[in-house]
């Protein structure tokens, strides 16, 4: 039961005025998150442009296993990020200066065969479920290599139909007998209810400005470190829970 920082995502660089871009931002961070409490990262490699790359995964990681020895680290395979089914295979399969893990999106039409691709290399699997379609997905894929995590994300605003399928994701689960840590997060307006929904199940979360820039009070964060702490005050009563 860990707080993750999610310090970039897909964010625009205007997105807000601390969003880390460059590998020493990430660095900067990522140090930055973890001295608020954050067990592990997820990041957004970027290239030099600022735009998101699986090639830069290679220097990112490598700059942040440096700062941050010791610290579990992952990245998103997003087919966004090189719009290109081949070109995606091929870059995770070159990476040098392998992540921990990396998430998968189950709604992606490649997703069975970037798992595989993972397993192959020795990079732990966490499985993005974003509806009740993409649980049952999981469960029914025929070789589904051992996972890392189960990664509830919730994108849906609407805080009542949010519930309901993170609900249904999690009952789909259950009823499959996958039993695998479990990491639930909301986006924007959703943040901080499953942040707290998070700690009543006694499932992890995360905060960062992947997901949203605002402190529970709605007030606009001062960064990633200020948005970690918030939400490791929230955890604060059960932190002895390994």
């Amino acid at each position: 039961m860990i707080v993750q920082a999610c310090i970039n995502g897909a964010r625009p660089a205007d997105y807000h005025p601390n969003l880390p871009l460059t590998v020493d931002g990430m660095v900067r961070d990522g140090v930055a998150s973890i001295e608020a409490g954050a067990a592990e990262l997820h990041i957004h490699p970027r290239d030099d442009s600022g735009r998101e790359s699986l090639e830069a995964v290679d220097d990112t990681i490598r700059a942040m296993r440096r700062a941050c020895p010791g610290t579990l680290i992952g990245v998103s395979t997003g087919a966004w990020i090189e719009a290109n089914a081949a070109t995606t295979r091929a870059r995770i399969a070159a990476w040098r200066e392998r992540p921990d893990y990396a998430s998968v999106n189950l709604s992606e039409p490649d997703a069975p065969a970037v798992m595989a691709i993972l397993d192959r290399i020795g990079v732990g699997i966490e499985a993005g479920l974003a509806t009740i379609a993409d649980a049952k997905r999981l469960i029914a894929l025929p070789d589904c290599p051992p996972l890392f995590r189960v990664l509830i994300e919730i994108e849906e605003q609407d805080i009542n139909k949010a519930d309901e399928i993170a609900d249904g994701i999690a009952q789909v689960l259950a009823d499959a007998g996958l039993s695998r840590p479990i990491l639930l997060h909301g986006f924007d307006a959703t943040v901080w209810h499953f942040v707290r929904r998070a700690r009543e199940r006694r499932w992890s979360t995360r905060v960062g400005l992947e997901d949203g820039p605002s402190k529970p009070d709605g007030t606009l964060s001062s960064g990633n470190a200020e948005l970690v702490a918030a939400a490791v005050a929230i955890f604060a009563p059960n932190r002895w829970v390994s």
